[in-house]
């Protein structure tokens, strides 16, 4: 299955067929700076941490992003092909990712 451009937002979490994590940090425009896990990342459950420590983020086109085939899991109990975080998890992958000055400087841009 492949996102349209549209449906992807800030503030969640996606997975693709090749099971990594991507949380969507920023977007400006057509740009957006989101984190990736390592591919082959294990299933989420309630007690499991966030994938993305020491991953670097990533800035791409949205279209780009959307082009991937991404597929529905399972996340707090609820299967979709989009997960919201809260804003305690997108403080995490941010710190985790190191990507507040990436962030600042898009959105200042």
């Amino acid at each position: 299955m492949r996102l349209k451009a549209p449906d992807v937002a800030v503030g969640y979490l996606y997975l693709t067929s090749a099971r990594q994590y991507r949380a969507v940090l920023a977007m400006k425009g057509e740009f957006m700076i989101y984190a990736p896990s390592l591919e082959g990342a294990a299933p989420l459950t309630p007690s499991t941490p966030l994938p993305f420590a020491n991953q670097p983020f990533k800035k791409c086109q949205t279209v780009t992003f959307a082009k991937k085939d991404y597929q529905a899991f399972d996340f707090n109990g609820v299967n979709a092909i989009k997960h919201p975080l809260d804003e305690a998890q997108m403080a995490q992958i941010i710190a985790q990712c190191n990507a507040k000055s990436a962030i600042a400087s898009l959105v200042a841009a």
